[in-house]
């Protein structure tokens, strides 16, 4: 019997009727589109709140992608709801959305823990986290026949960022590419949010994570999923694709108007020549 992961948050960070997600998502493409497209994209940072507040900013990433390219996905997630130490890979079969089901790629799942200490196949931090799930309703309506790998780091420590780096580095191959979910700073005024997230825009649009690294841990910029951009970046420099852009940054407050606490949010796109 197959072990199919329900939607947890439908109907609260987005639509639950597949009808209404299917025209939300599909408008938000239609209003971001580009043309301005990668042809070696490796991966995208995308945020993960709900999408009447940062679904138009993921959906400049998802526009970047080549649906007759991509194969697999791995989403890089943090974990919202519960600590482990290390990288939880989904040892189920499937992820399930309103808009149907997408199956989990046992190939990469297999490399990606092999003799590795700290990732491992399980359920650890996929019950009820939403940063994985929001993203698949845009792969499901860019792409057509694919496959993901759901990642949750427990542990965002620099240890459990090397090591995920160095194996996605190994198993990452040319029919797919990496999503790293991730929102910025959290509940600061408008102004001061605009200063932090400002830095992650620069050190991204530089492809400078080792200063973006320091800057996440000396606390000059946050993300709840800073490790999931670390490690995306870093696989993608091994690979050698170090060429990045910021496709669009934005916070809460533009949505509500309310400048009082904001959220911050980012997409981001990784290629190479």
């Amino acid at each position: 019997m197959s072990q199919v992961r329900k939607p947890a948050v439908a109907g609260y960070f987005y639509p639950a009727d597949p009808s209404k997600l299917k025209d939300e998502v599909n408008l938000l493409l239609q209003i971001t589109a580009s043309e301005n497209i990668p042809e070696k994209l490796f991966g995208i940072v995308c945020p993960h709140a709900g999408y009447t507040y940062s679904g138009k900013t993921a959906a400049y990433g998802y526009n970047l992608l080549n649906k007759n390219k991509i194969k697999t996905v791995v989403i890089l997630s943090p974990s919202h709801r519960e600590y482990f130490p290390g990288v939880s890979v989904y040892d189920g079969d499937a992820y399930q959305t309103p808009l149907g089901t997408v199956p989990v790629n046992k190939k990469i799942t297999d490399l990606l823990v092999q003799k590795s200490k700290t990732i491992f196949k399980g359920a650890e931090g996929h019950k009820q986290e939403h940063a994985i799930e929001v993203q698949i309703p845009f792969l499901q309506l860019v792409l057509d026949d694919f496959e993901i790998v759901p990642i949750v780091m427990g542990d965002q420590g620099k240890l459990y960022i090397d090591e995920l780096a160095d194996k996605l580095t190994e198993t990452v191959d040319n029919e797919t590419i990496v999503v790293s979910s991730s929102d910025l700073s959290h509940y600061y005024s408008g102004d001061i949010a605009s200063q932090m997230d400002s830095i992650v825009e620069r050190d991204i649009n530089n492809f400078n994570y080792s200063e973006l690294q320091e800057n996440f841990e000396r606390g000059r910029c946050e993300a709840c999923g800073a490790g999931t951009i670390i490690a995306l970046m870093k696989s993608a420099d091994n690979r050698k694709f170090n060429k990045s852009r910021v496709l669009d940054r934005c916070d809460s407050g533009d949505i509500t108007g309310d400048k009082h606490e904001v959220v911050g949010y980012l997409s981001a796109a990784f290629y190479g020549e």
